[in-house]
């Protein structure tokens, strides 16, 4: 694995914005002013147009990158020749005036640590996907950009010459760069900037003391549960899938999709990790996001919506930029919203159903439970017996997939939980009966020969999907049938080294190459529920030597020489940890440390 690709960078964000930034100091991905705009840096996709910000020395370095315990505060720490010094990146997020403070104002701290390096600032951003670029002008401690629709200011303690030339500089003291779109930063830069970072940390550093998390690999759960958290789009409570798009899922595969958009089915995750550890914010957000999508019914939910709740997601290909490591096609957009995938309904079910069970929510105040469930059941009464696209998203053709009916399944039995919380008898009977009509559908995808639950009726493929029947209990996981499912999707779908495949049969863009991530740690969450702890345990460690520097993963990793790919970070992958980590912790009976 020496040779392996691996994404060398980490991300901040503060639920308005994420931005990366690689190991050489350069953020090569900052989209604003939202998720789904245009980048302003990105060199990910495009080194000649996607812009740069960079602090580099002059002279060859070595850099390593780490987070401040416990947050999203990133630090990059650069050694050169004539010196060192240390970059600390953040997105400010904070409580301030009885809600939370979170700007497009990304902030860059300088601070030498050894000798008196030379180095040199690059900040050129980029808008319109790197087809134009800002006019740069001179303020008296600051530098503007203008493009003549979006205006951005770069405020600094740093000689504003220095950025209107190629010069380097002596760094001798510490240094600050404070990036704002829109609203300038009109206040002291040192003090206010020493302030922001402060209350950042404090911010990010209490969320994860108020979290429950066993002691099971704790410091990787509380990594990933920071990771998720940023992709939550706090103005609406949307949840994107991940902050990138068309990094290819293997090199030549033509898998380019852009990701920065709401997965209903993504989001049940996320949701599901987040409660596990006892953070329930999101999910209120997240209910909101769901209500404003239902008031605008136009017939079915689709399978992913824009962070402001776009119907239409218009895919479209930027032929103009090269793509990640010449990877094309470049996409914006995706085609997966006209989609139709029938899992949708039970997944945004049994996403909001503690809002209705659990006593911690005070849900007798609720007037929406009764129409709510009844929307999602109607749905699913008039979706259940429909072929779809599946999880998968499958372009040109359609089946009866288990992996739909299953969550059609398990959405009834959410709602028959809620009937019985609230004394609504005939929401009960309703979702009983369906639940029966979706359990018809997952035994037609039985093969008793084989003793395994294929894909989807009358198909012979595997699914690694299919996993679920065991983690949602609808085969009990003690039983001989939920076993030999198991044995048989390993014989066909896992990997030697515990990875594993989606599937094997071709699809619209042929056999796929690249293992998926979340599917090998659905995996381990199967192993343990069936018993089979000591394997989960083993596999689930193999498993993180799969993160990058600062245990971060991708959306795939390819079999032959464990290298990320796909799109980055993935929020499907962290939860796979989070979710299976809270499993093995469960079976094994771990401490937990209630915040």
């Amino acid at each position: 694995m020496d040779k392996r690709h691996v994404y060398n960078s980490g991300i901040i964000g503060n639920c308005a914005y994420l931005a990366h930034i690689q190991g050489d100091t350069n953020i090569s991905w900052l989209c604003w002013p939202s998720f789904d705009s245009s980048f302003i840096f990105g060199s990910l996709l495009d080194t000649a147009k996607g812009g740069r910000f960079s602090i580099q020395p002059v002279n060859e370095f070595s850099s390593k990158q780490y987070y401040i315990e416990n947050t999203n505060v990133l630090r990059t720490e650069i050694t050169t020749t004539d010196g060192s010094y240390r970059i600390t990146d953040f997105a400010p997020r904070f409580r301030q005036y009885e809600r939370y403070f979170k700007p497009l104002m990304l902030i860059r701290k300088i601070e030498p640590l050894e000798s008196r390096p030379r180095i040199r600032v690059v900040c050129d951003p980029v808008s319109a996907y790197g087809q134009r670029s800002f006019d740069k002008y001179r303020g008296s401690n600051h530098v503007g950009f203008n493009n003549g629709v979006e205006q951005m200011r770069l405020t600094t303690n740093v000689p504003v010459s220095h950025f209107f030339g190629d010069e380097s500089f002596v760094l001798s003291e510490t240094k600050y760069l404070v990036l704002t779109y829109g609203e300038p930063l009109e206040a002291p830069l040192e003090r206010t900037v020493e302030h922001f970072l402060r209350e950042t940390i404090g911010y990010w550093r209490t969320w994860i003391k108020h979290a429950t998390i066993s002691s099971f690999y704790q410091s990787a759960v509380i990594r990933s549960a920071l990771a998720l958290k940023i992709h939550q789009y706090e103005d609406t409570g949307a949840i994107i899938a991940a902050s990138t798009t068309s990094l290819p899922e293997y090199p030549g595969s033509g898998r380019n999709w852009d990701y920065r958009y709401c997965w209903l089915r993504d989001s049940y995750y996320v949701i599901t990790a987040l409660n596990h550890i006892g953070q329930f914010e999101e999910m209120e957000h997240y209910a909101n996001y769901i209500t404003n999508i239902t008031h605008s019914d136009t017939g079915r939910l689709q399978p992913l919506y824009g962070i402001n709740g776009q119907f239409e997601l218009t895919e479209q290909i930027l032929d103009d930029l090269a793509g990640y490591q010449g990877n094309k096609p470049v996409r914006i957009g995706n085609q997966a919203y006209e989609h139709i995938q029938n899992d949708v309904y039970g997944q945004a079910m049994i996403a909001l159903l503690p809002l209705y069970t659990d006593y911690r929510f005070v849900f007798n105040e609720r007037s929406d439970a009764g129409r709510w469930v009844d929307y999602i059941l109607q749905k699913i009464e008039k979706t259940i017996d429909e072929k779809d696209a599946g999880i998968w998203e499958f372009r040109n053709f359609a089946n009866h997939h288990c992996y739909s009916n299953l969550f059609q399944w398990a959405g009834c039995a959410a709602a028959c939980k809620i009937g019985r919380t609230i004394g609504d008898q005939q929401m009960v009977s309703k979702a009983e009966a369906l639940m029966q009509r979706a359990a018809q559908h997952i035994e037609a995808c039985y093969d008793a020969e084989r003793q395994v639950y294929t894909n989807a009726a009358g198909s012979p493929h595997l699914d690694a999907s299919t996993l679920q029947l065991i983690m949602m209990h609808y085969l009990d996981p003690a039983s001989e049938r939920a076993k030999n499912h198991l044995a048989a999707l390993e014989r066909e779908l896992k990997t030697p080294e515990g990875l594993f495949y989606r599937y094997l049969h071709s699809d619209d863009f042929g056999k796929p190459r690249s293992t998926f991530l979340i599917c090998a740690f659905w995996y381990v969450e199967a192993l343990a529920c069936v018993g089979r702890v000591d394997e989960a345990v083993a596999t689930f460690e193999r498993l993180l030597s799969y993160a990058n520097h600062l245990m971060l993963f991708s959306e795939d990793v390819d079999e032959s020489d464990g290298s990320q790919w796909g799109n980055f970070p993935q929020a499907y992958s962290h939860v796979g940890l989070m979710n299976a980590a809270y499993r093995i912790s469960m079976k094994l009976d771990q401490p937990i440390f209630i915040g």
